[in-house]
């Protein structure tokens, strides 16, 4: 006999069946195009169950981004994760670089519309402008991890003497959803092509001729 469904689970159908309506609506409309009714009728909840769950519009797209980069709703860090824990166990640079690229990969094809939607709407939107740049220095600092795992790997030896700064800078231009949006995106690459076309650029940019 199947259990019943507990309290705390229906609660978290819920919250999900919110999320999954809000991320198809803003990234078929837009953050303007859609309401908070929009999102309610999406989830056929009522409009109640949204403010109560969320608070605001804005709280929603947020825990949609958060949801998107990590995967799942637990509250664990990036670098935490098994994929970032690969990345940095890597046993030599041109393996790590490739697993970054991987994990890229991952992350954007879950998060990068919903990106899109928040630098989009960052233009018009003080909050929306600083959840932006607050994802941007989270990326940033993912970044500077693995390039400081890199710089250990290769003895402090990147190409052309590369400190662990700019290396994360490299990083953040190649792997970020700009350059991914740009070529998956816009000019129909497959994210496995993006993939393989980043890992070697990384490449190319960082470890010794």
């Amino acid at each position: 006999m199947t259990p019943p469904v507990t309290r705390a689970e229906k609660a978290r159908r819920t919250r999900q069946r919110m999320l999954d309506a809000a991320g198809r609506l803003f990234t078929e409309r837009g953050w303007a195009g859609t309401t908070v009714e929009d999102i309610a009728r999406g989830a056929e909840v009522a409009v109640q169950t949204v403010y109560f769950t969320f608070g605001t519009k804005r709280a929603v797209l947020k825990e949609l981004l958060d949801t998107a980069v990590a995967g799942d709703l637990d509250p664990v860090a990036t670098l935490d994760r098994p994929w970032a824990r690969e990345v940095l166990d890597a046993p030599d640079p041109a393996a790590q670089l490739a697993l970054q690229a991987a994990g890229a990969r991952a992350v954007l094809e879950r998060a990068a519309p919903v990106l899109e939607v928040v630098h989009a709407a960052a233009a018009a939107d003080r909050e929306l402008a600083e959840l932006w740049q607050l994802n941007r220095r989270q990326r940033h600092a993912v970044q500077l991890a693995f390039a400081e795992a890199l710089v250990a790997k290769s003895g402090g030896a990147l190409r052309d003497g590369i400190d662990a700064a700019t290396a994360a800078d490299i990083g953040l231009a190649v792997l970020g959803p700009e350059t991914y949006g740009l070529l998956v995106t816009g000019r129909g690459w497959s994210p496995a092509r993006w993939q393989h076309w980043a890992g070697d650029a990384l490449a190319r940019q960082l470890l010794p001729r």
